[in-house]
């Protein structure tokens, strides 16, 4: 029922579809079809399901901590960390950001995070992966475990092979083939 409803409201809110590739993505790449997860994840409704569903998809993997790269991966990862808390096994939400910070401890990452510590990587939208594996990096220089890519969407363009290149896997919610479903 959640995961129907969050599919409902990605269709609904976050899906574009154009008969001509008008969409322009991070990559560059021109395409017909553009995920605008924030249209869901900026929603109290949606980002509670959204956390909900990620928490069920990553739990057995019993990561200390889940993030990403900023500003896709913020929202889902406080999701997360609240209904962690709220099922008694509290997850860590951090952000890696674009850059490091120029001023204080000149940070790449941001949370309560130890070296050593089990993370999962998480991302609104896969494409290509890039920004995946960019925060994958980050977490891997800073010492954490990356134990997977957990998604909302994979856009299914080339995102799972490039994360598994890297000797990880990409789990995700929903397919871009699947919300295309039904029109």
């Amino acid at each position: 029922m959640e995961r129907e409803r969050l599919k409902e409201m990605i269709k609904e809110r976050s899906l574009k579809v154009s008969e001509e590739p008008v969409f322009k993505l991070s990559s560059g790449k021109l395409s017909r079809y553009y995920v605008d997860l924030k249209q869901v994840t900026f929603d109290p409704e949606g980002v509670w399901l959204v956390g909900k569903l990620m928490f069920e998809l990553l739990k057995d993997f019993d990561p200390d901590g889940a993030g990403g790269l900023t500003l896709g991966a913020d929202p889902i990862a406080y999701a997360v960390s609240f209904v962690s808390l709220q099922e008694g096994r509290p997850i860590k939400p951090f952000v890696v950001r674009k850059e490091p910070k120029d001023h204080g401890m000149g940070r790449w990452i941001e949370g309560l995070l130890k070296e050593g510590e089990r993370v999962a990587v998480l991302e609104d939208v896969v494409t290509t992966g890039s920004s995946s594996l960019k925060a994958v990096k980050v977490c891997r220089e800073a010492g954490l475990e990356v134990i997977g890519v957990f998604a909302v969407v994979d856009r299914e363009e080339g995102g799972r092979e490039n994360i598994e290149r890297e000797g990880l896997k990409l789990f995700s919610l929903f397919k871009l083939s699947e919300l295309l479903e039904g029109g």
